[in-house]
């Protein structure tokens, strides 16, 4: 038997941006995979509005490797963005909203629902057991990741302030209560590591909230894997593999390689800060920025790289770049911030960093000493199978909904998911 899984969520592939929308869409085939029917409903006219340049071709219903994909469109997408970001509840989509949770779910899963509709999607789901996850920390933030006035972490909150610094009009209905009410129309609440957990309480979140991590396709055998096909880089290099965006803390890594001539940087990706950072690096040789990189590409990137640079200034909620590189036999070398000393320390697959000197001091050591990155390496590679694979973390977000289900007494749900369990 299986049960019927609604995702909602503002993005999803090939309508996205970051790592979320990849996350959901692995959430929802793992799903699949164990025999339930899963639909993931998402909303262009969002993506059409925040993204510049060609936008994907997509038709309005599709099959994802057997996910039904629902898109949201219309012909008006400024409009309807804007009025759901205002009102925190959609306006324009909200009969085709309705039209769909009234095709019945035993399960809805609230994502980023931020230009989908808001809080007051939470109230619509038709009886079916609701959970949500919190890929940013949109709870507590207007601007999803706690980066104060566009340079600098929150420490305090300043919201209104900081979201005219990213001209972005203020959301008047965070200041009325209304996020929280909404919210106890929700079963179960996810965070995606301890760090954003406990950073969502100490912003004043009040709902107790699980922790599950995201996760990658399970291990093709408990061997460290060689790195595929040929190295992409003639000198031996470091890889970062990101947005271009001044929180994702390249600015001060750039310079440290005027140090290390003898290794390269390969950066790969795109944004709005990469012609400040392109400018820090001039003159640079070992910097290479490689532009988007497809995805089926990147595994050889870090397949081949001494290990995985990740200095994000900014509070991830997770960080699935560092997996990435663990299912590839890859070290990192992380900023002591956010939930990466959380990662890390379970896997003891890298190193930290804070000040430039322990930078410095770990990219010589991952360069200059093979045993030490061989252990590191598989360290990560375990962790990554022992608590990041699909095989581990879809039956603890089964187990999530299951308690869920029993809380709000929906013993046949409950019973339909232990049930598969078992199966």
């Amino acid at each position: 038997m299986s049960a019927r899984f609604l995702m909602l969520t503002t993005f999803y592939p090939p309508h996205s941006f970051g790592g979320d929308a990849i996350g959901i869409q692995r959430l929802s085939r793992g799903l699949v995979r164990l025999g339930h029917h899963v639909t993931v409903v998402h909303d262009t006219d969002a993506y059409r509005v925040l993204q510049e340049g060609t936008i994907p071709d997509a038709p309005e219903r599709d099959d994802d490797d057997g996910v039904e994909v629902i898109r949201l469109r219309t012909g008006t997408p400024m409009v309807s963005t804007l009025l759901t970001q205002q009102l925190g509840r959609p306006l324009v989509n909200s009969r085709r909203i309705r039209e769909i949770l009234n095709a019945g779910y035993d399960v809805v899963n609230f994502h980023n629902v931020s230009l989908i509709g808001g809080p007051g999607l939470f109230r619509m789901a038709n009886g079916a057991v609701t959970v949500y996850m919190a890929h940013e920390h949109w709870l507590v933030c207007p601007m999803h990741v706690l980066w104060r006035h566009g340079r600098e972490l929150c420490t305090s909150k300043q919201c209104v302030r900081c979201t005219l610094s990213y001209n972005r009009p203020p959301q008047l209905w965070r200041y009325t209560g209304y996020l929280e009410r909404e919210l106890e129309h929700i079963d179960a609440v996810i965070a995606m590591s301890r760090f954003s957990r406990d950073k969502h309480r100490e912003f004043g979140l009040a709902r107790e909230m699980e922790v599950l991590p995201y996760f990658l396709p399970d291990p093709e055998s408990e061997a460290l894997p060689s790195p595929p096909g040929d190295s992409p880089n003639a000198r031996p290099y470091f890889f970062f593999a990101g947005r271009l965006e001044r929180i994702k803390g390249l600015d001060d890594v750039i310079p440290v390689f005027r140090d290390l001539p003898e290794v390269d940087l390969l950066i790969a990706g795109d944004g709005t800060h990469g012609d400040t950072l392109r400018r820090i690096a001039a003159g640079m040789p070992n910097v290479r920025f490689l532009g988007r990189i497809a995805p089926e590409q990147l595994r050889r990137y870090y397949g081949h790289a001494l290990a995985l640079v990740v200095p994000s200034e900014c509070y991830e909620t997770f960080g699935i770049v560092l997996i990435e590189a663990f299912r590839q036999g890859t070290p990192v070398i992380a900023r002591r911030l956010g939930p990466f000393p959380e990662i890390v320390e379970q896997s003891g697959g890298g190193e930290l960093f804070t000040t430039r000197e322990e930078l410095l001091s770990a990219l010589r050591r991952l360069s200059n000493d093979p045993a030490h990155r061989a252990g590191l390496a598989a360290s990560g590679y375990r962790a990554y199978g022992n608590y990041w694979s699909e095989r581990v973390v879809v039956p603890e977000y089964l187990d999530i909904v299951r308690r869920a289900a029993l809380h709000r007494g929906d013993t046949r749900v409950a019973e339909l998911l232990s049930l598969q369990e078992v199966a």
